[in-house]
């Protein structure tokens, strides 16, 4: 029997809100805000499954142009999969993105989880950054803006 579970960003959410602070004056972090509360707004009720929690670029290996393999298993786990959709926003745009939330027919509730993972991510990244005195990295940047303006799209 699945149970009701608060979305698993709520672990995070001290994290999301001290990098919003951060990052205050540098981006867009009323837009920010208001995506990460629909994240934690959307609990999970699904039953647990496997996740890799941690798809991105580096860890897919693609040869001749097509997937070959999926690596470093580090933070797989089993409960809510929303935070392997993250790369529908760090590496995918537009109709990609589009097509790949069609073909996984997910619903709205784990998109949104989805997408407040891809947030809290490049969050947590450029508010480091900034505290390191390095500025806002420009690669995270560029997915910070792209999650910022699907959900402004989007509304």
């Amino acid at each position: 029997m699945a149970r009701r579970l608060v979305a698993a960003q709520a672990t995070y959410d001290g994290w999301a809100r001290t990098s919003l602070k951060t990052l205050q004056g540098l981006i867009r972090t009323e837009v920010a805000e208001e995506i990460w509360e629909r994240a934690l707004g959307t609990p999970w009720d699904g039953r647990p499954i496997w996740f890799h929690g941690d798809i991105a670029s580096g860890n897919l290996l693609v040869e001749d142009g097509a997937l070959a393999a999926v690596i470093d298993f580090g933070t797989c786990g089993v409960g809510d999969p929303a935070c392997d959709l993250a790369i529908a926003w760090t590496m995918l745009t537009g109709e990609s993105r589009a097509a790949f939330r069609d073909r996984l027919q997910v619903d709205e509730a784990t998109w949104l989880r989805g997408q407040g993972w891809a947030l809290w991510k490049a969050l947590v990244v450029c508010a480091g950054s900034v505290r390191d005195g390095e500025g806002l990295p420009a690669d995270t940047s560029l997915v910070l803006e792209e999650i910022l303006a699907a959900h402004q799209q989007a509304n």
